[in-house]
C-alpha cells in the first residue's frame, strides 16, 4: 500500500503544483544532464526514470509511505 499526503505551501505553491511540477522538472533534468538516454513521451515504469526523480522528491518533502498489506 503506498500513500502520498502534500500539503501545499501557499496559493502559488499548492500540493497539485509540487506534485505535477516537480517530478516533471526533475525528469527534465535527468535527460538534460544526459542520465537519460530514452527520449519521446515515456510511462516512468523504468528504475533509471523513476528513483532518481522519487529520491529528489523526498529531498524536496513530498514522500510516498509504503506499507506491505497481509491480505
Amino acid at each position: 500500500h503506498a500513500s502520498l499526503a502534500v500539503i501545499g505551501q501557499d496559493r502559488t505553491h499548492t500540493a497539485m503544483a509540487r506534485t505535477v511540477g516537480l517530478p516533471i522538472a526533475m525528469a527534465c533534468k535527468l535527460v538534460l544532464n544526459g542520465k537519460l538516454n530514452d527520449r519521446g513521451v515515456l510511462l516512468p515504469l523504468k528504475p533509471a526514470i523513476y528513483d532518481p526523480v522519487l529520491d529528489e522528491l523526498e529531498q524536496s518533502g513530498v514522500v510516498f509511505d509504503e506499507r506491505s498489506v497481509n491480505a
